[in-house]
């Protein structure tokens, strides 16, 4: 729809653009000039301490100093909330009490027609809410029930059951006067010439309402409740509302819950989105059954310039995320990228927060993969190396997918990125020198592993829990069990001072059993006399991940090795709080930093070989001495 300047100029003069923008800023009332119209506050669109956005009644305009953006009051419900156009000037003519320009009567009589079949779909939409709670939606409300969805969120979602009738909706909406053919066009029904009498399209299935982007419904998705379907998941077909190619599962409600300077979460299902929504996480869309498509990426970048794409982490998975990368690649900019995320195989998001937590989560989408090491690693996914002709092939397959990006910018830096890293690769693992001893080098980029080191060796040598209590509280862990368990750790070291390990063994409570068998080991017994046995607990699991480590090693020795990894994650925090840095930070600061974290990269590095022999000599005096 065309709208003319002067019916613009009219919306905006009659709403202040700071009315428009207040709502979603707090304005800085020292920099602010209120009687003049004249407004500071911290900038919406990137993240800042000190106010450099701008806004100006007499002007409707804005403008950030710090991130350049500007813009009217149009664009700004644009770039924030991800409207299209239209229905950011409709929204706002709304409120202005404007009457929106009349269109061309065919045009009007379409818009008609599809705010009818809104009107259809959203009886729908009740009629199957309702079934839910009928008798006979009792197996779909279990199937609910069990996936841990609360009657809350299942509200939220709108979720509802289609009875396994061939004719429940159709006569349904025939008594609400609904003609037949608009129930035909919302593909509610199937017909055609060749079917005498139509029927429901969706029988016997959970359903999930899909919304536009202004959270009007316009198709379905029906889950199958029987084994002995073609089709587990069914989506509505093609209509007038809805082309599947278009639409993003979940994203009226995901947009709205992006965090400034955030991007949307792509998951591959309706579950695996409503789970992550019932866990915190309320910021995942999904495709429609289908590999992501052109429009539905640019509908993610409307939201964030690097939407995360979340994949299962077997072959099936790596195989959609490398379509996914092959969509992107024409117009990959630095404004338009993604970050991928394959999860541990067998496990998709909604398994995932189930057995590891919303914190673990949220843990690995903070360490997403960014589009430049993505479009390398895949290329060297279980491809062999070794020969010079295997490195060509690799190599001259990235650079091929580099030179299929339009941007040149972008291409030069790419290509410059990708040889630098298939050298280190390459020949760093080549090389003929032996590799550097490392003690816990390699735990620095396995957070999980880590984790579970910090923690038996605390259960092995309590000793630590008194000497380094505060900086093992600061530890944030991946795994929401792990944490727990730590906390709990350190709540015994509080209420006992002489804590050994067959101590802590017999004071943990039954609830952390299965985390002190993954973290430390089983205890076992081992009969001496017809009397007489002895307990042992010589934490073989922690030994299974540490082999440098021993129950007998000396205290100082143990000591030294925990400090090496409470340091591994002082250094993670300080690289992240690095990653973040915004135009707004001191830069001198900033500088010190950087030096601050190298210079504990470095003395981490060299502590690591040192204790690496110093451990090695230890354990060659326990073999010959």
């Amino acid at each position: 729809m065309r709208f003319t300047p002067a019916f613009l100029d009219e919306v905006r003069d009659r709403i202040p653009i700071a009315d428009i923008i207040g709502r979603r800023v707090t304005f800085d009332r020292k920099k602010s000039n209120q009687a003049k119209g004249d407004f500071w506050a911290c900038c919406p669109f990137h993240g800042e301490k000190s106010p450099s956005f701008h806004c100006e009644n007499s002007k409707g305009r804005y403008h950030c100093f710090g991130c350049g953006v500007s813009g009217d009051h149009f664009r700004f419900l644009t770039e924030l909330d991800g409207l299209s156009f239209p229905e950011a000037v409709e929204r706002l003519a709304d409120e202005a009490g404007v009457p929106m320009p009349a269109v061309d009567p065919q045009a009007a009589e379409r818009a008609k027609e599809k705010a009818t079949l809104h009107d259809v779909m959203q009886l729908a939409v009740d009629f199957f809410r309702q079934q839910l709670q009928e008798a006979g939606g009792a197996k779909a409300r279990a199937y609910l029930r069990d996936r841990g969805l609360s009657t809350s969120v299942q509200n939220e979602f709108g979720l509802g059951y289609a009875p396994s009738s061939r004719s429940a909706l159709k006569e349904y909406l025939a008594s609400k006067d609904v003609p037949k053919d608009q129930i035909e066009a919302c593909g509610l029904v199937v017909h055609g010439p060749d079917i005498p009498v139509s029927y429901d399209r969706f029988r016997d299935r959970i359903m999930f309402p899909i919304l536009d982007a202004r959270s009007r419904p316009i198709a379905f998705g029906g889950r199958a409740l029987s084994a002995d379907v073609p089709a587990k998941y069914l989506n509505s077909p093609e209509t007038e509302l809805f082309s599947k190619s278009n639409v993003l599962y979940n994203y009226a409600k995901a947009r709205k819950a992006v965090p400034r300077d955030g991007n949307l979460l792509v998951c591959e299902g309706y579950m695996d989105v409503i789970a992550l929504h019932a866990a915190g996480i309320e910021n995942a869309v999904a495709p429609l059954g289908t590999a992501l498509t052109e429009q539905q990426l640019g509908l993610a970048w409307k939201v964030g310039p690097k939407p995360v794409l979340c994949f299962d982490g077997d072959e099936a998975g790596i195989r959609a995320a490398s379509r996914s990368m092959d969509l992107i690649l024409p117009t990959l900019t630095d404004e338009k990228s993604a970050q991928f995320v394959n999860l541990p195989s067998g496990l998709d998001p909604d398994d995932y927060v189930k057995k590891r937590g919303a914190q673990s989560f949220k843990t690995l989408i903070t360490h997403a993969m960014p589009s430049s090491d993505f479009l390398i690693s895949r290329r060297l996914f279980n491809a062999p190396i070794g020969k010079p002709e295997e490195k060509l092939a690799i190599e001259r397959a990235i650079l091929a997918d580099v030179y299929s990006i339009e941007d040149k910018g972008m291409q030069h830096h790419l290509r410059m990125y990708v040889r630098t890293h298939l050298a280190n690769v390459f020949y760093n693992s080549d090389s003929k020198l032996p590799p550097a001893p490392s003690l816990v080098s390699e735990f620095q980029n396995q957070p999980a592993t880590r984790d579970a080191i910090i923690l038996g060796l605390a259960v092995h040598h309590p000793s630590v829990l008194y000497e380094f209590y505060e900086s093992i509280g600061e530890i944030a862990m991946v795994d929401d069990r792990y944490q727990t368990f730590c906390h709990e750790l350190l709540r015994l070291s509080d209420e006992f001072d002489d804590l050994d390990v067959a101590k802590i063994y017999k004071l943990l409570s039954e609830d952390f059993h299965d985390v002190l068998e993954e973290v430390h080991g089983k205890p076992f017994e081992v009969a001496l006399t017809q009397h007489y046995t002895y307990s042992g607990m010589m934490g073989h699991n922690l030994k299974k991940r540490f082999p440098m480590w021993s129950p007998d090693m000396p205290l100082r020795l143990v000591h030294e090795v925990f400090q090496l990894l409470l340091d591994q994650y002082v250094i993670g925090r300080l690289e992240l709080e690095l990653k973040t840095y915004d135009s707004a930070t001191d830069v001198a600061l900033h500088l010190r930093k950087i030096e601050i974290f190298h210079q504990m990269k470095d003395d981490n590095a060299q502590k690591d070989l040192e204790l690496d022999v110093e451990i090695r000599a230890f354990h060659g005096r326990q073999q010959f001495g």
